[in-house]
């Protein structure tokens, strides 16, 4: 076992029951500081830290007044001002914030609506008429659309004080995967985001009130939500927030705000980025830290970029149940293919496959398993899938990793059948209910497959009903109704019958050599 206790929390970093103490903390210290700015129509929208706050306490107002407390606000909207404040606001007054993906379809939505059961579901204006039915029939009982510069006209409602709520409240709900084909929500408190920001500060200790971060990663993901914010509140840095990842206006955002942390994703922006023209003309001088998880950098990304830009790539891995798990320490030594060190307060073991209770030495590869502050302790409404991944006090991550004699942590393979598009977590399940239910298809296998773009693609393998007929194009379209488009199957191909193994299984296996 690897524990991470021998790195501490820089001690010009303070310890909080919740991120709205953070951000009421940092109102105090820095009230006209930039803590958010994002694109809009006519230039920049900025909140200093003190309007930040207050916008944040006139949001938890609105909902409190409608019942909030205790119960879900669904945020149903793509990256802004409004859906930050939003899902600050939720955490404020109370309530548990559930950030969903606006991209899905209705049919990917409704499942996921209905889980959280939402007493309030916040949109953007061009998604409230695909919302409304669906809320509907969930009976949500408040629909919210926040057109922009509903953040401003918050500054002008009369001043109220930021609801503080406490450590062991309900925070945020993030969606992972799930073995019965739908995702599972992993519901934090505050003091798990809490943990979070303790395990990055241990490693990763950037200067408070200095920094001026960029982000492009979705807040409905962990990494986007947490690098919004999370830990960029908590140590006072200004948050520059794109919409989307468009090479072009990260490079141009680097040099107009002389951004020096890049928030960063899977290792194909870091490829889209350098492919991009303007690449070679960008002034990257500003920038000291770029960030990296989800997939492993190749050793020739990691030393181009360093070459190229003076800045350095750091890898970590964390889980939507809880991050982080291990990062690449900005103090200490770079290993190539290494996800770093394991922080504070959190153990890490490499367990036999067989058994899951067996630790191995450094050098052989197991699952990987965790514990720490910063981990939920199961999934919401899936008692069976809980005591699956959750067992004697351990999180199994469904990784295969290893350790080596200097404690780094090294992730070589991954035991469940996840597809990784371009940073989305896409799983095979998913996609196979969707093209189970067309009505020429008798039996359908997904698997993840290289892609030199995206690092792995979709690929579905098709068998029809006897005597049924169904072309690439009719299927493609068919998918494209019911699946947001990182999930569309990249390549389908048609074959006479599935490959089976002994039992009688579809042999993924068999499939993904055949690529």
């Amino acid at each position: 076992m690897v524990s991470g206790s021998r790195y501490t929390l820089d001690p010009r970093y303070r310890r909080f029951p919740s991120i709205l103490h953070a951000l009421a903390h940092a109102a105090e210290r820095q009230p006209d500081r930039p803590g958010l700015a994002v694109p809009g129509a006519g230039g920049d929208r900025v909140l200093g830290y003190a309007q930040y706050a207050a916008a944040v306490a006139a949001m938890a107002r609105r909902f409190q007044a409608q019942g909030v407390r205790g119960k879900a606000v669904a945020v149903v909207m793509g990256n802004g001002l409004e859906a930050s404040i939003a899902l600050m606001g939720a955490m404020a007054a109370g309530a548990l914030a559930a950030p969903v993906n606006p991209n899905y379809t209705p049919a990917e939505l409704e499942p996921l609506l209905k889980d959280v059961g939402p007493h309030i579901l916040c949109c953007d204006p061009e998604h409230e008429q695909r919302l409304r039915p669906i809320a509907a029939r969930l009976g949500v009982p408040h629909v919210a659309p926040l057109p922009p510069g509903t953040a401003e006209g918050l500054l002008r409602e009369p001043p109220a004080p930021l609801p503080l709520p406490a450590a062991d409240d309900a925070s945020v709900m993030f969606f992972t995967g799930g073995t019965t084909g739908l995702p599972k929500g992993a519901a934090h408190t505050h003091s798990t985001l809490m943990a979070y920001c303790y395990g990055v500060g241990a490693l990763w200790p950037l200067e408070f009130g200095v920094e001026r971060v960029l982000n492009v990663a979705p807040l409905f993901h962990i990494w986007g939500f947490c690098f919004t914010l999370v830990y960029p509140v908590y140590i006072g840095a200004t948050m520059h927030l794109l919409p989307a990842y468009k090479p072009g206006e990260v490079l141009a955002a680097f040099e107009r705000h002389r951004i020096t942390v890049f928030a960063g994703g899977p290792p194909t922006m870091y490829v889209g980025l350098r492919a991009h023209e303007n690449y070679r003309k960008t002034d990257f001088s500003s920038i000291r830290w770029c960030m990296s998880g989800g997939a492993p950098c190749s050793e020739e990304l990691l030393r181009a970029w360093r070459e190229e830009t003076g800045s350095t790539i750091l890898e970590g891995i964390g889980m939507s149940e809880g991050a982080p798990i291990a990062q690449m320490p900005m103090r200490g030594a770079h290993k190539v293919r290494s996800v770093g060190v394991v922080g504070p307060d959190t153990e890490v073991e490499v367990v036999d496959l067989e058994t899951g209770t067996k630790a191995l030495p450094p050098g052989q590869a197991g699952e990987i398993r965790v514990k720490g502050p910063q981990f939920i302790k199961g999934y919401r409404n899936r008692p069976e899938e809980t005591a699956k991944a959750f067992r004697d006090g351990w999180l199994y991550t469904g990784d295969i990793g290893y350790f080596d004699e200097d404690d780094y942590l090294f992730v070589v393979d991954r035991k469940k059948e996840m597809i990784l598009v371009g940073g989305y977590n896409v799983y095979p399940r998913e996609i196979d209910e969707v093209l189970a239910k067309h009505p020429a298809i008798l039996e359908v296998a997904t698997v993840g497959v290289p892609d030199s773009f995206s690092g792995e693609a979709v690929k579905s393998y098709v068998a029809l009903k006897p005597g049924a007929s169904l072309d690439k194009a009719s299927l493609e379209a068919y998918c494209k109704e019911r699946l947001v488009k990182y999930k569309l199957p990249k390549h389908i191909e048609f074959l006479d019958t599935l490959p089976k193994t002994g039992v009688g299984k579809i042999n993924k296996l068999d499939l993904k050599a055949r690529g």
